[in-house]
């Protein structure tokens, strides 16, 4: 079996066992098990894809920090789809762990030289789906608006299709870091019941401003740096003018088209071709009633 079949392969079953483990101890109902069983189907897909896009054979040191995350939300959602109230005992450490190797991907990545462009894709998206699950488990308790931190991300991706100057790359930048880790830690602290729900409310509101600020700061500079639109090309404008034939214009000579006699028989005409009556333009004069001519260039 080859190592891009393997890797995510290995994925699946450690999910599955995962899933077994929280049905076994606090309890994970159907809705649960199909909801977690389909995300390691779907992740396990795109993973091999991304794998075979890139033209490696294997997961990376950091890209197998990564997938333990991507494990780790999966069983968050097993949690959180399940219906009932998530044992914020075990969500709570789940989605601890999984923020804590966040730190940890990274610099194994750096350190190893293996950092890519797939693994930073990975590891984004992984940290966009945790928000977007916990925005999920907390909007009944704080809100609806808080699903606003989930799936900023994703209408960031959206609105990308009907605007190409969106697709631009964006530069590095520190503090884009700092404020998606301050998100997940900040739902994580929502989640867990610490605090009253009116300091609950104010952290999470306090983490989506500056998640709206991070991501308007995106969109201005994608904004400020899309392609310049070339100008126009000018083309030249015709004009059909008619213009009055002459008085007396001189007679063309007669075009005489005859086709010779000749002593070789032509095929299926008899023993000999017979001459064609001419083709002519008599010494009639042909006028000229229109004339064309270049007299502007005008932009398309």
């Amino acid at each position: 079996m080859s190592t891009v079949r393997n890797g995510p392969l290995v994925g699946l079953i450690v999910q599955f066992v995962l899933l077994a483990g929280l049905a076994g101890t606090v309890g994970v109902g159907v809705a649960g098990w199909l909801a977690g069983v389909a995300y390691a189907g779907v992740l396990c897909g795109l993973l091999r894809r991304g794998l075979r896009a890139a033209g490696t054979e294997r997961l990376g040191p950091a890209d197998r920090v990564t997938l333990a995350r991507a494990l780790l939300v999966g069983g968050v959602l097993a949690l959180v789809v399940d219906g009932g109230p998530a044992p914020v005992a075990v969500l709570v450490p789940l989605t601890a762990v999984a923020l804590a190797l966040d730190a940890v991907d990274g610099r194994v990545a750096r350190r190893t030289g293996t950092v890519s462009a797939l693994g930073a894709r990975f590891d984004m998206e992984v940290d966009s789906f945790l928000l977007l699950v916990l925005s999920v488990h907390l909007a009944p308790s704080v809100g609806g608006w808080v699903l606003v931190i989930g799936g900023m991300r994703y209408a960031f991706v959206a609105a990308a299709w009907p605007l190409p100057w969106m697709r631009g790359t964006l530069p590095p930048r520190y503090w884009r870091k700092v404020v998606a880790a301050a998100q997940g830690v900040a739902l994580a602290v929502a989640a867990s019941g610490l605090l009253p729900p009116a300091a609950t409310a104010a952290l999470v509101a306090g983490a989506l401003a500056l998640l709206a600020e991070s991501f308007g700061r995106d969109v201005a500079w994608l904004w400020r740096h899309r392609p310049a639109v070339p100008a126009p090309r000018p083309v030249p404008a015709v004009e059909v003018v008619a213009v009055a034939a002459p008085a007396a214009a001189p007679a063309l000579p007669a075009l005489d088209l005859r086709l010779a006699a000749t002593a070789l028989p032509a095929p299926g005409l008899g023993p000999a071709a017979t001459a064609l009556p001419p083709l002519g333009v008599g010494s009639t004069a042909l006028p000229l009633p229109v004339a064309v001519r270049i007299v502007a260039h005008q932009p398309a």
